[in-house]
């Protein structure tokens, strides 16, 4: 496990920091951290949430055996024996998976496509093309209710936020940003630009796990047709 920081981050948690790189492979060693933890909890361990490059894990205060000179430095203790005495090799990498999401890249939904083929210099097919080439990776959940952050973006695709935000973004329409990718599950307002919508339901209140997406997953946009977007919806 590389070198890690870990400091007290409140009066029930401390934060791992991984440098301050937005980089996948340091997202991957997070997770691992974060698996680690996860299938060796200490007594009083509640939850980790990861972000970028950093894994907070929140514990309950009551429960701690205090082993240190506080209840912070305690956990600090327990979570760097975990890490150091853990082999690598004799872990999985996450328990991630890869998700399909299909997109309709049609103007109606693509409403930004236009504005950044002129800034790109790029047609708006290769602006599609770049976009579901590869997979990305989902580095945390945010802003909204199951909002995934991705990356990373294709050089050529590096975008400003706009200047001016809108003041509703419609549910499942995919966006870029700087070097990232993300999709807003509900109308919230938004600055990324807009290339496209998804039928797909990223946050759902009906179904026991509610969130359709974790950090860690892969992402693998698809390209469908408007009929194909409209048939999707009525399933």
């Amino acid at each position: 496990m590389q070198e890690i920081q870990i400091i007290p981050f409140s009066e029930c948690a401390v934060l791992l920091s991984f440098g301050n790189t937005v980089d996948i492979s340091i997202h991957e060693k997070l997770m691992l951290a974060k698996k680690v933890i996860e299938d060796n909890r200490f007594i009083g361990f509640i939850e980790t949430v990861p972000a970028y490059n950093s894994l907070t894990v929140f514990y309950n205060p009551a429960e701690i055996k205090k082993t240190a000179g506080t209840i912070s430095s305690s956990v600090i203790h327990q979570v760097k024996q975990l890490l150091e005495t853990t082999q690598q090799s004799a872990v999985q990498k996450s328990s991630s998976s890869t998700v399909s999401i299909p997109v309709c890249y049609d103007e109606e939904y693509g409403i930004d496509l236009a504005e950044l083929s002129s800034q790109l210099n790029l047609s708006t097919k290769e602006i599609i093309d770049l976009h579901t080439k590869q997979p990305y990776k989902v580095f945390m959940l945010g802003f909204t209710p199951g909002f995934p952050y991705m990356g990373i973006l294709d050089d050529r695709l590096f975008s400003k936020r706009k200047a001016q935000p809108r003041i509703s973004v419609a549910p499942g329409s995919v966006a870029i940003a700087g070097n990232q990718t993300g999709i807003y599950p509900l109308s919230t307002p938004g600055g990324w630009n807009i290339i496209g919508r998804t039928p797909v339901k990223l946050f759902d209140t009906k179904k026991e796990n509610p969130f359709l997406l974790k950090a860690g997953d892969s992402i693998q946009f698809t390209s469908i047709t408007k009929k194909e977007y409209e048939d999707w919806l009525v399933r």
